[in-house]
């Protein structure tokens, strides 16, 4: 079995691939401190609760954009698991992608397996927005090359800057600001309170820098492109801006099982 590890910013998801097929998967925040052997104990009982041992694992492939974490998890992957990890990035590692960028070894692991994850489950030109510690939006050619794109400050990264940095602003989490009235629900854009109008302009200024990025790229490429969204705030936009056609939770893991499978033959 495989084990596919995607190491980000803000967490780190593992997921266990029979085939191509899921058959578990877990996120932990990711910590720079945290050991191989923490790592071991909680895979460990994670993988107890769906009956299958360490000794299962055969092959582990690596993405990781956290510089600091890599010694643990490859001393994970040969500690635990008598492994040597595929990592993303690594000059031996083919990804089969035409990265068309000035220094094509600057582009973060997340964003190729992102291109590549989202290359084989849709055709022609593509966008793809990922909602994580950044909002990155990656541009696949209609050949398949990975065209370059955009980064911007993540949605939850923003809100804690304007937690830290406005002393009377409350914290809260990201949702569309919904106001009741007589039993009906809406989603507006001017807050009757503190909380109401920062969800306003969180949520509405991301759905501005969605359509405003989106509408820029497809007019540079200068033909149709599809958009497809994932991240774990993904689903809140899709109903709110017609910029996103579709969301797709696995564009990551489809990726790493595609690189991982194109190097094992």
């Amino acid at each position: 079995m495989l084990l596919t590890i995607d190491c980000g910013n803000t967490n780190t998801g593992f997921a266990m691939f029979e085939g191509e097929t899921c058959i578990g998967s877990w996120r932990t925040s990711t910590n720079t401190a945290r050991t191989a052997d923490e790592y071991g104990v909680w895979l460990t009982q994670l993988l107890a609760l769906i009956d299958l041992p360490l000794s299962k694992i055969d092959d582990v492939i690596i993405a990781n954009v956290v510089p600091e974490t890599a010694f643990n998890l490859k001393t994970l992957c040969r500690r635990h698991f008598g492994i040597e990890p595929m990592l993303v990035g690594d000059p031996k590692v083919e990804l089969g992608i035409d990265i068309r960028i000035d220094n094509p070894h600057e582009v973060g692991a997340d964003r190729v397996v992102n291109a590549i994850g989202a290359r084989a489950g849709y055709d022609g030109a593509l966008i793809v927005i990922d909602f994580g510690t950044a909002t990155t939006f990656d541009v696949i050619e209609a050949d398949g090359g990975y065209a370059g794109g955009v980064i911007a400050p993540g949605i939850n990264l923003s809100l804690e800057a304007l937690y830290r940095a406005a002393a009377q602003l409350p914290r809260i989490v990201i949702e569309p600001p919904v106001h009741s009235e007589e039993g009906n629900e809406s989603i507006r854009i001017i807050g009757k309170s503190t909380k109401d109008a920062m969800h306003a302009g969180i949520f509405w200024g991301y759905v501005g820098l969605i359509e405003g990025i989106v509408s820029r790229i497809k007019a540079e490429y200068g033909a149709p492109m599809f958009v497809v969204a994932t991240g774990g705030l993904a689903p809140i936009f899709l109903s709110s801006t017609d910029a996103i056609q579709h969301v797709d939770p696995d564009i990551t893991l489809r990726g790493l099982v595609l690189i991982h499978q194109r190097n094992k033959k």
